[in-house]
């Protein structure tokens, strides 16, 4: 049996005949840069995240520069952020002028430890920036008493969490400002890249949407210097074709972690992912550890099992950030995950026999 980590071209054929006709219709009309299917998807996935504005914009990364660069964040102010994530992250942070600021993560939830903020707070400390992780949200109760109590905004970054929830409080839905990556292997993936700022500030909104269209409030009016980050009209129909489904498709990531959790639960030197209390875990990635990672992804691969590594370096030890390393101690969680993760195949399109196909593999690996 092939496993798959992920299968986009069984969901393409699942739904072909909705994306097709919505793709159609944006070549029809033409309606490439701008245009109603972007502003009709801006306004529905609004409305689904119960938030006052969606902008759109190129792709997830360009969100978080927007975001950060319209709440006029600049040289000599800090971010406080994790210490496992994308590097989109903390490049967007510097993209700005100012600097990125690590703190280690929680070894249980893989998300930043708010009871590190603390340590990490200087005179030119101005945001933080959650990450939530693999679907699951960072502790937002803990993050946001901080964050009130030092005056510091808070950007929640949502590309692997759309639709997780704390509390019943969706993610991107409780700091300034969330933003959303739809690279085409996300929960809700566009066909391409493309990204969305959802906020309820009227004014922060007002001025992202200028300046993600070169400070344009309309054509030939420019009110301010911006970028090019314009979210366009293939991707927004693919995006409005997807988006009623994507509630399914969470739920169906979840069942697929459940068998795991069953199947797996006990096995070898496995620890499996922790789903803190009061959160719907949206799954984006299915991460375990074990000190045997490289020889089981080895494995796995012999018998057509994809999987993958999320990630292989925590943030302070990459190249561009080499400043901020230290002697070890102080991102050491953060590091011994990345050393002992993997990740395995996870979309909805997987099957009871597949999930299963993968569990006994990796149980027999385990008594080898």
């Amino acid at each position: 049996m092939h496993v798959p980590f992920v299968d986009l071209k069984a969901q393409y054929l699942r739904y072909k005949t909705e994306i097709d006709q919505a793709i159609a219709g944006v070549i029809e009309e033409t309606a490439f840069v701008g245009g109603r299917h972007v502003q009709e998807f801006e306004q529905a996935f609004a409305r689904e995240m119960g938030a006052k504005h969606c902008v759109g914009v190129a792709n997830g990364t360009d969100a978080l520069f927007l975001v950060m660069k319209l709440l006029g964040l600049g040289p000599g102010d800090e971010v406080i952020t994790t210490a496992i994530s994308w590097i989109a992250t903390p490049e967007m942070v510097s993209l700005t002028g100012a600097k990125p600021v690590f703190v280690d993560i929680d070894p249980e939830t893989v998300n930043l430890d708010p009871k590190l903020l603390e340590q990490a707070l200087t005179e030119n400390t101005k945001a933080i920036l959650p990450v939530h992780l693999y679907g699951q949200m960072t502790d937002m109760d803990a993050v946001l008493a901080f964050a009130e109590q030092h005056d510091l905004h808070v950007i929640e970054d949502c590309a692997q969490s759309h639709f997780s929830r704390d509390k019943g409080r969706l993610a991107g839905s409780m700091g300034v400002a969330g933003t959303f990556s739809f690279y085409p292997g996300k929960n809700l993936g566009a066909y391409g890249d493309a990204g969305a700022i959802v906020t309820d500030d009227d004014e922060l909104a007002a001025r992202i949407r200028m300046y993600r269209n070169h400070g344009q409030s309309k054509k030939n009016v420019h009110h301010m210097e911006g970028v090019n980050s314009r979210l366009d009209g293939l991707q927004a129909g693919i995006l409005s074709a997807k988006l009623p489904h994507i509630h399914e498709w969470n739920a169906a990531r979840h069942s697929v972690a459940m068998r795991y959790l069953e199947m797996l639960n006990g096995v070898g030197d496995l620890i499996l992912p922790t789903i803190r209390t009061g959160v719907d875990h949206t799954f984006h990635v299915f991460a375990m550890k074990t000190k045997r990672r490289d020889e089981l992804k080895a494995f796995l691969g012999e018998h057509e099992i994809g999987s993958a590594i999320h990630y292989p370096s925590a943030l302070p030890d990459l190249k561009p950030y080499r400043e901020c390393a230290d002697d070890g101690e102080r991102f050491r969680h953060a590091r011994e995950h990345c050393s002992i993760t993997l990740s395995l195949p996870m979309c909805p399109e997987l099957t009871q026999d597949m999930v299963e196909f993968v569990a006994d593999k990796i149980r027999t690996f385990f008594k080898s």
